[in-house]
């Protein structure tokens, strides 16, 4: 059978198994299954690639996602989470649109302290939509910022898909942990800056209210005392890698010592919320190790097969430019994203894209962060956005078309910054570079 008829069927029996109703993990592992019969020799085949997927997240590189998972879930349950919201809430004054800023500021924050888009845009979209809507706020601008702000949890550390893309790609997962600190910071200025023309062009969809303004000796002191000791969350994690005195695996127990400290000095700290914290990251850590296992043994098919090695040459032999290459692998993830999950989207193509990159001179480092975007992006692009379904789950009375158009000026300006990086390799790779 030619390379491309293999590729086709066991993409198109993951995909066709999902279609259907099927769980992804049941839909991969049955795609793999039927793969280790045709290609591994049988049953011995299918052993063979159940211990593959042991050893798969047998690895230490895996680590630090139970306690980046931890240290998020800890963060929300304690009620740092609203400390620092609050601060930031009052210290906006009367800014036009400010809730909308706020919304921006907060999920950037959240996102460098959770690691999750889906609590991040699940806490703020409980929170701040309501509020917004109340005040008078359209829909587009309530609901647009929590959407885009949401997903940078995916870009900026710690992230526990960068973790998991890192291992896929066995590249260096402290290296692309930092890559995404620029890319996130990028980002969220364009929202900013996306808010600023929304209100400039209809100031109706954020109508002026009385606010109490706060005074600066106050503002000064909500920082201080609510917003700035959040900073050592985010040094023990990010700073320590950067100073080269601590691994990703190290940096994450210190990012969960760090919250536990401050979780005790705010006294918001009690065995319940750690219990209940323990429990969260324990389901999502399981979840997520199966799925690196179905990922791992996924991409063994793909190579037994000659699917990868025969989907490399045909692409080599376009004689396209890289970057028109990029852009071709690009556009197929955001396709991908507007039927299927991000986590689905992942496992289908890494296998493929990877050795393709490498074929292509990319730096993997530079070329996984793109892709991480990309994958952002799928978080909000409908039928099946993750984020548009968590939107109208908090938000009830809302239609997926409301919440798509309110997310598509959020989706341009991340695109814009993947043009802006493609362009400029060093925004992402400055950080790596200072690391090594």
């Amino acid at each position: 059978m030619e390379w491309y008829t293999l590729l086709l069927l066991l993409t198109g029996a993951a995909l066709g198994l999902m279609f259907v109703g099927l769980p992804v993990l049941v839909a991969f592992f049955l795609t793999n299954i039927l793969g280790a019969f045709l290609f591994m020799g049988g049953m011995r085949g299918v052993v063979q690639m159940l211990a593959n997927g042991a050893e798969s997240v047998a690895n230490f590189s895996l680590a630090p996602v139970p306690l980046f998972l931890f240290m998020g879930t800890l963060f929300f349950r304690s009620g740092l989470a609203m400390r620092v919201l609050d601060a930031l809430d009052r210290c906006f004054g009367a800014l036009p649109g400010r809730l909308a800023y706020v919304t921006v500021a907060a999920s950037t924050v959240f996102a460098a302290l959770s690691g999750s888009s889906i609590a991040n845009t699940g806490m703020m979209g409980s929170v701040m939509v309501p509020e917004m809507r109340r005040r008078g706020y359209k829909l587009a601008l309530a609901a647009g910022p929590v959407l885009g702000a949401g997903g940078l949890a995916v870009i900026i550390p710690p992230s526990s898909m960068t973790v998991f893309l890192g291992s896929l790609a066995r590249i260096d997962v402290a290296a692309l942990l930092l890559a995404g600190i620029v890319p996130g910071a990028l980002i969220a200025l364009s929202y900013v800056l996306l808010i600023y023309l929304q209100v400039r062009l209809d100031p109706a969809a954020a109508p002026r209210y009385e606010v109490q303004r706060t005074p600066l000796a106050t503002a000064l002191k909500l920082v201080v005392r609510d917003v700035l000791p959040m900073g050592l969350i985010v040094f023990m994690v990010v700073g320590t890698m950067i100073l080269g005195v601590a691994t990703p695996t190290e940096a994450s127990a210190l990012g969960c010592l760090a919250v536990v400290i401050l979780a005790a000095a705010y006294r918001v700290l009690d065995w319940r919320k750690i219990n209940h914290a323990l429990e969260d990251a324990m389901r999502v850590t399981a979840m997520s190790f199966i799925l690196i296992v179905a990922a791992s043994t996924f991409a063994q098919m793909l190579s037994f097969s000659g699917s990868s090695a025969g989907f490399v040459k045909w692409t080599a032999g376009l004689a396209l430019h890289p970057i028109a290459m990029l852009a071709v692998m690009f556009a197929i993830l955001l396709i991908l994203g507007c039927f299927i999950d991000s986590l689905s989207i992942m496992l289908l193509t890494m296998p493929l894209y990877l050795p393709l990159a490498q074929s292509l001179g990319f730096d993997l480092v530079w070329f996984c962060t793109i892709m991480l975007i990309a994958i952002e992006i799928g978080f909000t692009t409908p039928p099946f956005g993750m984020l548009l379904f968590v939107m109208m789950g908090v938000v009830p009375g809302t239609t997926l078309g409301e919440v798509s158009k309110a997310a598509l000026p959020y989706v341009v300006c991340q695109i814009l910054v993947i043009v802006l990086l493609a362009a400029v390799p060093g925004l992402v790779l400055f950080l790596p570079r200072l690391l090594q």
